[in-house]
């Protein structure tokens, strides 16, 4: 059997206990260091621990399981250890289980079923014993990322072109193609163009699926931003990217998991 560290990161104090109970009863070798209740713990644990496993709630207080992995993902420190095998844990739901079968991401449905934990035990422990810790299996595990993170597929979303924004008891219509980027903040989303700030409560999420994603291209987790805005990408020694835009002073980070859009040609 292979030996290996395991965090549980659960919102629900008795799902999380049974599917520690069942991990130990079903791979009595796994050391679970560590169970939190949500996707910001789950993080933060994750970098101090740096367990060989993750089973991650998709729903979550904060954070997400979905971005907490995201997060993760951008934090991980690769040359300290290989990034963790990843088990997402989830309510049925046919588009979360399609999303993660088609990118080869495994998954546990609630209430913990052993004989479906069983054969997810079994592709883990295969994965870790063959995982050589090698850039092109980071790579490969962010691609899963992105894919799962992205928009749904369905009915297609009419284009977003006028975008209404409160400001006190007025409606401002803010042309979408003056909007220099978005950014997710707490409950609202912030919209920067170059002489305004909106905040809107549509989720960002949403937002994303009604852009054009050849005008308007995700950066990071909670940040959208508008291409033809961007003037340069600046790299720093440890080799992450940031954004400078024509007409704010400020620059955008940009996580490792989008870094691939920004490449000399």
């Amino acid at each position: 059997m292979t030996t290996a560290t395991a965090l549980i990161a659960e919102d629900e104090p008795l799902l999380a206990a049974s599917l520690q109970a069942e991990l130990a009863r079903l791979w009595p070798e796994l050391q679970i260091v560590a169970s939190v209740g949500d996707g910001q713990r789950a993080v933060t644990q994750s970098l101090a621990l740096l367990p060989d496993v993750l089973f991650f709630d998709i729903r979550m207080p904060g954070l997400s399981g979905m971005d907490a992995a995201a997060e993760l993902a951008d934090r991980w420190d690769t040359a300290a250890k290989s990034f963790p095998a990843l088990v997402f844990v989830t309510a049925y739901d046919q588009y979360a289980v399609a999303a993660f079968e088609a990118q080869a991401l495994d998954y546990v449905l609630k209430p913990v079923q052993p004989a479906r934990l069983q054969k997810t035990i079994e592709k883990v422990q295969s994965a870790l014993a063959n995982r050589a810790p090698t850039a092109m299996d980071f790579e490969a595990t962010l691609e899963r990322l992105r894919h799962v993170l992205a928009a749904p597929a369905g009915a297609a979303v009419p284009r977003l072109t006028l975008l209404q924004a409160s400001v006190g008891n007025q409606i401002h219509m803010v042309p979408v193609a003056d909007v220099l980027y978005f950014e997710a903040a707490d409950k609202y989303v912030r919209v920067l163009t170059a002489h305004h700030e909106y905040l809107v409560r549509t989720p960002l999420r949403e937002l994303l699926a009604q852009l054009d994603p050849q005008c308007f291209w995700q950066v990071h987790r909670g940040t959208v931003v508008q291409a033809a805005a961007i003037a340069r990408v600046l790299r720093d020694e440890s080799g992450k990217l940031s954004l400078a835009l024509h007409a704010l002073p400020q620059t955008i980070p940009v996580s490792r998991l989008y870094a691939h859009l920004f490449k000399a040609m």
